[in-house]
């Protein structure tokens, strides 16, 4: 066998290694942060009355356990740095939307046209007025977008 073809076949056999790498293990394995689909009217009704107390934003993740866009993006909340940034800004409800048919009517009072991709993130503030209703259904990439920008959208005093 040639140099080059075994260059070739280390590099493509690293590259699954490589890309698990960017992300955080709780992404991959123990992110699993929807609730079952009833507890989502109440987990949003607790997190408007945080809001209301502290003034934080209203952070309603809309996505599922089988998702690894969703599982992703949760992961990198998890961490310590991502949980003290977020902590002293919002009040996140994780809202299962099973398989997209689940909790559409919430979606849909907040202003979203349905759930087209999971995680969908929609930011409101404490009057339940949405912040970022044309870029929340972006968020179905969440696996493949950078720490920092992530990072930086939340961050952002103004995160359109």
């Amino acid at each position: 066998m040639r140099p080059a073809n075994i260059v070739a076949i280390a590099l493509t056999l690293s590259a699954p290694s490589i890309a698990r790498a960017e992300a955080p293990a709780a992404a991959l394995s123990e992110a699993r942060p929807f609730p079952a689909t009833e507890r989502a009217e109440h987990d949003i009704a607790t997190a408007f009355t945080r809001a209301t107390g502290n003034g934080h934003h209203v952070l309603l993740i809309f996505g599922g356990n089988w998702c690894h866009d969703s599982r992703a993006l949760a992961g990198w909340f998890a961490t310590p740095r991502f949980h003290a940034m977020l902590a002293s800004r919002y009040e996140i409800v994780w809202i299962n939307v099973g398989r997209k048919d689940r909790n559409l009517d919430i979606a849909r009072r907040y202003g979203l046209d349905g759930i087209s991709g999971t995680p969908t993130v929609l930011l409101l503030d404490a009057a339940a007025r949405p912040i970022n209703l044309d870029d929340a259904p972006s968020w179905r990439n969440a696996a493949t977008r950078s720490e920092q920008a992530i990072y930086d959208y939340f961050a952002s005093d103004d995160p359109r």
